[in-house]
């Protein structure tokens, strides 16, 4: 493995709302001289190395992704953090490393290291006429730090990016690496473990505290992506009043008498965003829907100078506002969003297309929060009074709409389905004084609801207990099982101790 010091002392994320004091900044890379596997291989024992680096120097260590996250969820104060970018080989899956037991099509099936980017698995499934099942309304994450922290795409009956990873490849230590896969859903032959020179361990409640673990369960060095045929998108935008029909329709998802642009047949996305400043007007809605794929369609324009299309969400445009005085608040947000959000129909493209690499524009805050389906119309009238009070907000409150997942602490954790409310807003004081404000609310008013691991949250350890109980329990339990004492030091950082998530057994 090729690692080389860059020097750095002080490492900031991508939204630059941060900084964090680092003991070395490590970029590391797949030697060029070897195939893919024998790279990857070398890079495991290379990987192994630095956790001994950090349990000698008693450092914490973490690995990043895209940096993606506006919380210091990857990051190691005053330790070693790692650039995992150029580790960024996949690998097609072959019928002799698949089990018996696997029922799937061992030709959607992609074994990819830890830095591939989500854009880059779209273009190479593309290859191949395959394609992710979901992805983030942004893709630039790496698929391991998506995962990791729980990102959550909108397509509703698929669920989160962890939905589809089949198995990990965890390195736990500096003399141990395993494979993690369900005991239930079980892939992988022994003829692939061999390869992998690992050891296999098949545990549900293991692999489904993995799954979402923010970098604290090891290094997961690669993941086993199933993918499917490629598709397309086809994307409508509508302004709609905001009454009792859309209302009933955010809270139940029965589009059997929808008035949506496809009458009701049922979408592959549904999301909703209110300018809380004009909602008499109405409020755009969101309605994609899954198509069989063919050649001959009009590729979405994503340059810059076509403005805010399909797959947009608020970040791609929200940091062009300023902070100004409370007063002009409803102006700015009503221009901002009357010039960026223009309805249109019928706009098709593959999933990496319409959810695309998307790129920012000045600085912004985004914290969201899961929701039961019941209590969104309560959140929402909570959220306008509270705007008066503890406002104004500048930004959007925006729905969107996925399935429950299997991870263990997914903040996508409601029965059947969970709301996400994301509140994206200029990046100020005020800001962040109102996202705290609103975790206050929802506390007060004993509604149920989770936070977005990787954006800005209020989350410790009481409303962590709170909110997930017996299964953050047993995600601390999974966590002491997988790794010895000397090894969750290394993994566990201030952010992680904060949440009370840091318990040795």
């Amino acid at each position: 493995m090729l690692k080389l010091s860059s020097g750095v002392k002080k490492w900031e994320n991508k939204h630059q709302t941060f900084t964090e004091k680092i003991k070395v900044l490590y970029t590391v890379a797949n030697e060029r001289n070897l195939g893919p596997f024998e790279s990857y291989l070398d890079t495991t024992k290379g990987l192994q190395g630095l956790i001994q680096e950090a349990i000698q120097t008693t450092t914490a260590l973490r690995l990043l992704g895209a940096g993606w996250s506006w919380t210091k969820i990857a990051t190691a104060k005053d330790g070693i953090m790692v650039d995992t970018k150029q580790l960024n080989v996949s690998i097609d899956f072959i019928d002799q490393w698949v089990g018996a037991d696997y029922k799937g099509d061992v030709n959607n099936l992609l074994f990819a290291q830890c830095g591939c980017g989500v854009w880059e698995l779209s273009n190479r499934l593309r290859d191949k006429k395959l394609s992710l099942k979901t992805s983030g309304a942004s893709n630039g994450q790496t698929i391991v730090g998506a995962m990791s922290t729980g990102a959550h795409g909108s397509t509703f009956d698929v669920g989160a990016i962890q939905e589809y990873i089949l198995g990990m490849h965890i390195i736990t230590g500096p003399d141990r690496h395993i494979w993690l896969e369900r005991k239930t859903q079980p892939v992988v032959s022994k003829s692939f473990i061999q390869k992998l020179k690992t050891e296999l361990v098949q545990d549900d409640e293991l692999f489904n505290a993995a799954l979402v673990s923010f970098g604290s369960f090891g290094i997961i060095h690669g993941v086993l992506v199933e993918a499917e045929d490629l598709f397309l998108i086809e994307t409508n935008l509508a302004k709609m009043p905001y009454d009792d029909t859309l209302k009933k329709l955010m809270q139940t998802l029965d589009f059997s008498n929808a008035a949506l642009p496809r009458g009701n047949e049922r979408p592959f996305h549904f999301s909703v965003s209110i300018n809380p400043y004009d909602i008499k007007n109405g409020v755009y809605v969101s309605t994609y829907y899954k198509r069989p794929y063919r050649n001959n369609y009009k590729k979405p324009d994503n340059s810059k100078d076509a403005g805010i299309g399909p797959g947009y969400d608020a970040p791609a445009f929200i940091g062009k506002l300023t902070d100004v005085i409370p007063k002009l608040v409803p102006k700015i947000v009503g221009a901002l969003v009357g010039g960026a959000l223009k309805p249109f129909e019928k706009i098709y493209g593959t999933l990496g297309e319409i959810f695309s690499n998307t790129t920012f524009e000045g600085k912004l805050m985004s914290a969201a929060i899961g929701l039961p389906l019941n209590q969104i119309e309560r959140v929402t009238e909570l959220l306008l009074k509270l705007n008066k009070t503890k406002g104004p907000f500048t930004g959007l409150f925006a729905y969107r709409f996925i399935k429950k997942s299997a991870a263990t602490l997914a903040f996508t954790h409601f029965d059947a389905f969970t709301c996400i409310l994301e509140l994206d807003g200029v990046f100020s004081k005020r800001t962040g004084n109102f996202y705290k404000a609103v975790w206050n609310m929802l506390d007060k008013e004993g509604i149920p609801y989770t936070a977005h691991w990787g954006k800005m949250n209020e989350m410790n350890t009481e409303r962590i207990r709170r909110c997930y109980g017996k299964d953050a329990v047993a995600w601390i339990a999974a966590r002491n099982k997988l790794l010895d004492k000397d090894c969750l030091k290394a993994f566990t950082n201030p952010l992680l101790e904060q949440w009370g998530l840091d318990q040795v057994l």
